[in-house]
């Protein structure tokens, strides 16, 4: 009775089942690591994740089912051909690795990369990452990001396809940091979460998390942390 009841959650929230499946997400980061970005801005957000990866209920999700568990990956972007893996597809099944995963983030050092903004070809860089976890029963993408997109195909164009193959895309958007005079930072962080509601995110439930400034970003990706990792299907699996 208790299987039968866990099979009929899972198609209830619309989970594909796959008998063969040990996996109940995939999720794929991809850090924003343009011009905009520079050293200071891109240690805030590497060290911004690791804290994020590593507050209790966080960890708490991300290790809750080891006999199904989260699968993640981190990936860096930047200009149209311009990106690189920093944490390859890994099985979140114990504290181990979640400790091997912060170490390598944070001794991540920053690479020389180009100036330019092609989010489209992010977009399409982490689906097809995502294209490597078909069995998963959710996929989801996390793309983190401080501009419009000026390289490359516009995400508009692209986010569609995406959504269509059963992937969600979820947008962490960062602001300016705070000026030295004046503060214009609501109302720009406010028209650039409108640009990424409108053009990137897709899927069910798809949302966009805001940080206002990279002093931010660990405080916003714990909170995106917690809404877009799979929980529900803990309950149903315990």
């Amino acid at each position: 009775m208790r299987q039968a009841w866990c099979v009929g959650l899972l198609l209830t929230i619309g989970m594909p089942i796959d008998a063969h499946a040990n996996c109940r997400q995939a999720l794929a980061l991809g850090l924003d690591v343009s011009g905009s970005v520079d050293l200071r801005e891109y240690r805030l957000q590497l060290d911004g994740l690791v804290t994020a990866l590593n507050d209790p209920e966080v960890v708490r999700i991300l290790l809750a089912v080891p006999t199904a568990p989260i699968s993640l990956m981190v990936f860096e972007w930047s200009g149209p051909a311009d990106h690189t893996v920093l944490v390859p597809w890994t099985a979140m099944a114990n504290r181990e690795t979640l400790a091997t995963i912060s170490t390598t983030l944070a001794e991540t050092e920053r690479r020389d990369t180009t100036p330019g903004t092609a989010l489209g070809v992010a977009m399409d860089t982490g689906a097809a990452y995502l294209d490597q976890k078909k069995g998963c029963w959710k996929r989801t993408l996390d793309i983190s990001g401080d501009g419009q997109s000026n390289l490359g195909p516009r995400p508009r164009d692209v986010k569609n396809a995406i959504g269509a193959r059963g992937i969600t895309i979820n947008a962490l958007v960062i602001g300016a940091d705070a000026p030295a005079t004046g503060d214009l930072r609501q109302s720009e962080i406010g028209e650039l979460s409108s640009y990424f509601r409108a053009e990137v995110i897709t899927g069910p439930d798809a949302f966009v998390q805001t940080a206002l400034g990279f002093e931010d970003y660990a405080a916003a990706m714990t909170a995106k942390l917690k809404r877009e990792l799979d929980d529900l299907t803990i309950s149903a699996l315990q």
